[in-house]
């Protein structure tokens, strides 16, 4: 039971920016714990940003999604955005597989990671503005970061890393498949009360098993700043196919 609360706590500290100065130690139990807890804490993300959404109810939608933009970034310190940054650079180079290796090390950030910045949080605030000016109901907000992380520890599970050294690699030697299908508990339970989360679910690993594909051809293997990009990269895919049901299964006039 200790693991398991520590794992939380892990995750929560390696997630989020939420002040939690307590020491966890370090384990491989706690490790795996902290994996099987990454929906639980896209959960909280998610109930976070939905709490800010219905506080905001009858704001202007430009306004009421950049707050809801900001606060998103703000929550997770920017940990993923990171990752995403430096994969852009990598992938953008058209370099060698051992030269895009190196981009990826290079603290200085290129210019397509800003472009792949710029774009990412251009595209999630229009979609958080497009959802909220055609009144989604908020549960997508609570499920799209659950789901994303849900798909970061699928990633980080089921795919080598290629090389045997840093902290996605440190986590992967306590790891085992059997941490994908706990991980997936909290979703299965969401989907009872919203169907809905069934089918994103399924959007969620299709999305893992092509972001697997590439990252093994093109790199063979991952790296943590892989998993933060497929975390990025998940939430805007679940925001799109989110407001594409919505608009045109609800959005449509009966009839049309």
């Amino acid at each position: 039971m200790k693991s398991a609360l520590y794992g939380g706590i892990l995750a929560l500290q390696f997630l989020t920016r939420l002040p939690l100065p307590i020491a966890c130690p370090w384990t491989p139990a706690t490790r795996r714990w902290a994996v099987r807890a990454y929906p639980l804490v896209g959960l909280l993300l998610g109930g976070m940003l939905a709490l800010a959404a219905q506080l905001m109810h009858g704001a202007p939608a430009p306004l009421a999604a950049l707050a809801l933009l900001s606060l998103w970034v703000a929550l997770s310190g920017g940990l993923h955005l990171d990752g995403m940054m430096d994969l852009a650079d990598a992938l953008g180079s058209n370099q060698p597989m051992a030269r895009r290796w190196e981009i990826m090390k290079d603290p200085q950030v290129g210019s397509f990671g800003m472009l792949a910045l710029f774009f990412l949080l251009a595209w999630k605030g229009v979609m958080l503005w497009a959802l909220l000016h055609y009144g989604a109901p908020l549960w997508w907000l609570v499920a799209i970061p659950a789901l994303a992380r849900f798909g970061g520890a699928a990633l980080l599970v089921l795919t080598p890393c290629a090389q045997q050294k840093g902290m996605a690699w440190s986590w992967q030697q306590s790891l085992v498949p059997r941490d994908v299908a706990l991980a997936l508990v909290p979703l299965g339970v969401m989907s009872i009360g919203w169907p809905g989360v069934l089918a994103a679910l399924v959007a969620a690993c299709l999305l893992v098993a092509l972001a697997r594909w590439v990252l093994l051809r093109l790199f063979h293997g991952i790296n943590g700043d892989m998993v933060g990009a497929t975390i990025e990269g998940g939430e805007l895919w679940l925001m799109i196919l989110m407001w594409s049901w919505w608009w045109f299964a609800m959005a449509s006039p009966p009839g049309t």
